[in-house]
């Protein structure tokens, strides 16, 4: 029986996980084991995904990858037995690892645990750094650095990407292991969740297997208490060979605690600390053993990694694994080490060494955790409130409109509440402007500054009210949960596109502005996807382009019609999107998609401070990454159409005869098949550097009126559209050369911040280079069919 054909309410046994590769590796590692109990929660208003209880916390599968799972629902078959065996103490360390180089009592600590596991929370008590906590799989996807103190010692705090294993499944997981293994961290923090002990406690294996100096941090014991469950840590301490410490980051229990078990086990004094190894019974312990023989003979690998560690990697078939030992000398024995070792698990275990490993991984989980008197107790169900508010907002029937009435308060409060702010940043920037004007003496440094600097910072700094008040939603659903619950809702449509339920959210914000919402694409933890979504995004027609619109649109449509184009700009730019999407994932961006294998965590209230926090660091770093950007390009364009300057002649005859004018009468034969003029192709260009910039490039070459950047809605004064309508008319711009214009100005070219934005999040420039020649090619490919078919009648 698959575990799709279960109903709501059923409860199961896992028999075995089908496929294989880095989706079979993945459902393994999050819980789905032979002999665990799975049962059925909740599908999804669209009946996929759908979300199971398995080893005590919640995730969601889609339907496809349920029916990989064979299950059982005979209640009369048990567990497996598991394996007791726990360890094996060593004399001699596998590793000769040299310690990294110190400065008097400075102590490099690397954060390690699963998402929502409280890891950042840590950092951010015990520096008052300001990472972001987010109760979202992958929030933290850089690197965070800070600085702690605790009895005269300085702790150089590394907060990593939240991972559930050291394989290479995922760039967090690959970030977190190069990390371990490149910049060998003094001491490593691993904090587990105390509710979820016995698949956080898979991590801590690995991290055994890779001999790195630990201290296990038991966060969240509060809920742990509150529930009534019991353990002996002293006892799980003994077994897996690292001191583990009770906290709860939230109010600071456990603080001083943790460090001071840091500083012993720096200091090599703690009595907890035992070299152990996990055994993962006698046929795969014996290939281990045989390919460390050969790994050995390597210098090189015997100071880098524990050669147990890359053992086992190889019996696991790890990409990155294979690729170093197939640069050693010896690399063909060490391979045929391998596969023999393989195929004689194989024999013994009727299963690959891949599972045998993961399997004897949780056999061992399970037995320490007996061993040390686990026991869950019933006094509190974390989950029921979740249960109750789940039933709510994922239901078959309220799901979708409760989630599109959340997005509704969300961008309407943005554009109302932040239009006040907006109104003052925008009056200051004037007033500032009017102050430069009348204190310096004409000329071009005046006008760079006025109308370049001011002016170009100004479109920036205006936007900072609407992004911070998004970002204070987008922070309030993660920290909360229902981050987690709309990407449960929207994954079904979203696989339609060849993207993650994941993606639905940054898709979302790119109406509000294309560059956080980059930004945001850090929590789709498929690379495929991100990079997908973040190329599409551009399309998503972000609010520095209405100013644009409502020019046009206004100048060129009656008054019955002006709504239904602009809506159906916005529509065209939805389908596009769709289209482009499901092209890239199907012929451009290769490579395997990740299962929808996704925790649901308890909700829980945030607190003001943690929102506040992040609310604040993301508008700093929107302000720090792009406010540079927009500056240059601003001045730039400024330039373009400032020189050559002639003072006789009007602003109109100025811009004409500048180098912006020049270029653009130079690309006028590239728009002719869309009916555009050289003053329509400046203000495309001006707009590389800044969308606010094309509607007072338009109105002030047409009829010297620059407030046109300004409007945010239809105007009243009908005369200016009238003046603009009748000089554009006269120049040849009829109402289809405008419509193909509007078209061109939804899809083509990305601002430059939104091109570098791409450039951070992917690490290369090419995929930048790809977004803006992609784009604009669909640009001109639209608008040149549209304005040559409707010709046509």
């Amino acid at each position: 029986m698959k575990l799709s054909d279960l109903k709501t309410g059923q409860h199961a046994t896992i028999v075995t996980v089908q496929g294989h590769g880095s989706f079979r590796k993945r459902i393994v590692e999050m819980g789905f084991v032979r002999g665990k109990d799975v049962e059925v929660l909740l599908n999804a208003p669209l009946q996929d995904p759908v979300k199971y209880k398995v080893m005590g916390y919640e995730i969601s599968l889609r339907r496809q990858e349920a029916e990989m799972i064979v299950v059982d629902t005979d209640p009369s078959h048990q567990q497996p037995v598991v394996n007791h065996e726990t360890m094996t103490d060593t004399v001699q360390d596998t590793c000769d690892q040299s310690l990294p180089a110190h400065v008097g009592n400075t102590i490099n600590v690397a954060l390690i645990g699963n998402p929502n596991c409280g890891k950042t929370s840590l950092f951010n008590f015990a520096s008052g750094a300001h990472g972001h906590v987010g109760n979202y799989s992958g929030v933290t996807v850089d690197a965070s650095e800070a600085r702690a103190t605790c009895d005269g010692f300085v702790f150089n705090l590394t907060d990593l990407p939240g991972t559930y294993s050291l394989s290479c499944y995922s760039p967090e997981e690959l970030y977190v292991r190069e990390h371990l293994m490149k910049r060998h961290p003094d001491v490593v923090i691993n904090v587990i969740d105390s509710s979820n002990l016995e698949r956080n406690l898979y991590l801590t294996t690995q991290l055994v297997d890779m001999n790195v100096r630990m201290v296990c941090a038991l966060n969240m014991y509060d809920e742990f208490e509150r529930r009534g469950d019991t353990l002996d840590t002293q006892t799980l301490s003994t077994l897996f060979g690292v001191p583990f410490v009770c906290t709860s980051f939230k109010s600071g229990r456990g603080v001083q605690e943790l460090f001071r078990e840091v500083i012993s086990v720096f200091e090599d004094c703690n009595a907890s600390v035992r070299h152990i190894h996990i055994n993962h019974g006698h046929e795969i312990e014996s290939g281990i053993a045989h390919i460390q023989q050969y790994l050995k003979r390597n210098e090189v690998v015997r100071t880098l990694f524990s050669t147990r560690y890359m053992a086992i990697k190889l019996l696991e078939h790890d990409d990155r694994a294979e690729a170093y030992v197939a640069k050693m000398e010896n690399a063909k024995e060490i391979m045929a080490a391998r596969d023999a070792a393989e195929l004689r698990v194989k024999e013994e275990k009727k299963t690959d060494s891949e599972t045998a490993i993961m399997d004897a991984k949780y056999g061992f989980i399970h037995g320490a955790l007996t061993e040390a008197g686990f026991r869950q107790g019933t006094k509190e169900d974390t989950y029921r409130m979740t249960h109750f508010i789940d039933d709510v907002l994922s239901n078959k029937y309220l799901g979708f409109p409760i989630f599109f009435l959340i997005l509704y308060v969300m961008f309407q409060t943005t554009f109302s509440l932040g239009q006040y702010p907006m109104d003052w940043i925008e009056s200051a920037v004037s007033w500032l402007g009017e102050q430069a004007s009348a204190l310096m003496p004409e000329g071009p440094l005046r006008s760079m500054l006025v109308d370049g600097v001011i002016g170009g910072v100004g479109a920036v700094i205006v936007f900072l009210p609407q992004i911070l008040i998004l970002y204070f939603f987008i922070s309030l659903m993660e920290d909360s949960g229902y981050m987690a619950r709309a990407a449960f809702i929207m994954d079904k449509l979203m696989h339609k596109m060849g993207l993650h339920g994941k993606s639905f959210i940054p898709l979302i914000m790119g109406f509000g502005c294309n560059v956080p919402a980059i930004m945001a694409t850090r929590t789709i933890e498929s690379r495929r996807s991100r990079l997908i979504t973040m190329l599409i995004l551009p399309f998503m027609s972000c609010s520095a382009r209405l100013p644009i619109y409502i020019m046009i649109i206004g100048t060129f449509f009656a008054a019955q019609y002006r709504s239904w184009v602009m809506i159906m700009l916005y529509v065209i730019g939805v389908i596009v999107a769709i289209i482009v999407s499901k092209v890239f994932s199907s012929f451009v961006v290769k490579g395997e998609d990740t299962p929808f294998v996704m925790e649901l965590p308890p909700y829980r209230w945030p607190t003001p401070k943690a929102i506040g926090r992040h609310t604040w660091e993301k508008g700093k770093e929107y302000l720090k990454k792009m406010g540079g950007i927009i500056l240059v390009a601003s001045i730039v364009v400024w330039a373009l159409g400032y020189f050559p300057h002639d003072e006789s002649l009007s602003p109109v005859q100025q811009k004409e005869q500048s180098y912006i004018g020049s270029i653009g009468k130079a690309v006028e034969p590239v728009f002719e098949l869309q009916g555009f003029n050289w003053k329509l192709d400046v203000s495309l260009i001006a707009g590389v550097g800044a969308k606010e910039i094309v509607a007072s490039t338009i109105g002030v070459i047409y009829s010297g009126d620059d407030s046109f950047g300004d409007d945010d809605s239809f105007s009243d004064d009908t005369a200016k559209y009238s003046r603009l309508r009748y000089q554009m008319l006269a120049d040849g711009i009829t109402p289809l050369a405008a419509f193909s214009y509007l078209l061109f100005v939804l899809l083509y070219f990305p601002c430059i911040a939104t091109v570098i934005a791409i450039r951070n999040e992917t690490g290369s420039w090419s995929w930048a280079a790809f977004s803006a020649f992609y784009t604009t090619a669909i640009a001109w490919i639209v608008s040149m069919l549209v304005y040559q078919i409707g010709s046509l009648f």
